[in-house]
């Protein structure tokens, strides 16, 4: 069967944001076919994420990084789904600052795999947004999930502080330029782009 690629948006405010701020629109991917699938950045609205999967097996829930705007959904999906956690160990201080009580159960590696339908994901550790992020590579969709790592707009530090931007422009010309310039970016916020895009921009 053929794996498509779903968006949900839904907004989140960081737990570490001022109450008045106003709170960030996050994409969540789900990335599957009618049988089963994967969840990437659940963010705020885990009814929506659900209605989206449907009847649909959901074989990982996949966080590139521990933010809560990104996660807060997890804790739930996990539970109605019985699907795995997935997160680098590097980023579980900062889960554990909104998430005390629950610890993911599976760990994220440079080059780990994850196989849904006739697609692959592959972890790229891409270090300097927060500790422990990393990116999904699916060659056979030449879609690159980037979470926070690279928007349309380029490298996100973020609000919370804790990110380094040089560090962050070298995983992305080290991890993800080399994918290719017709690699399609879907980012943690806002709308797609190309590496072709984002190389222009930073030349």
């Amino acid at each position: 069967m053929t794996v498509r690629i779903d968006r949900i948006q839904t907004t989140g405010a960081s737990g570490h944001h001022d109450e008045s701020d106003p709170a960030l629109p996050c994409n969540s991917w789900i990335v599957g076919d009618d049988e089963e699938c994967v969840i990437i950045d659940p963010g705020a609205d885990p009814d929506t994420v659900l209605d989206l999967v449907g009847r649909r097996e959901t074989l990982a829930i996949i966080c590139t990084h521990a933010h809560h705007d990104h996660t807060s959904a997890v804790p739930e999906l996990s539970l109605r789904t019985n699907a795995t956690v997935y997160l680098h160990p590097d980023a579980l201080d900062q889960w554990r600052e909104v998430h005390p009580r629950i610890d993911p159960e599976g760990e994220l590696a440079d080059g780990q795999q994850f196989q849904v339908g006739d697609a692959t994901l592959e972890v790229l550790e891409t270090p300097g947004h927060a500790p422990g992020t990393v990116c999904l590579w699916a060659p056979e969709l030449r879609a690159v999930f980037t979470g926070d790592t690279l928007l349309a707009s380029g490298p996100y530090a973020s609000p919370e502080g804790g990110s380094d931007y040089s560090t962050m422009e070298y995983s992305v010309r080290k991890r993800l330029f080399p994918l290719g310039d017709d690699a399609v970016i879907k980012p943690g916020r806002g709308k797609d782009c190309t590496i072709a895009n984002q190389r222009a921009e930073q030349s």
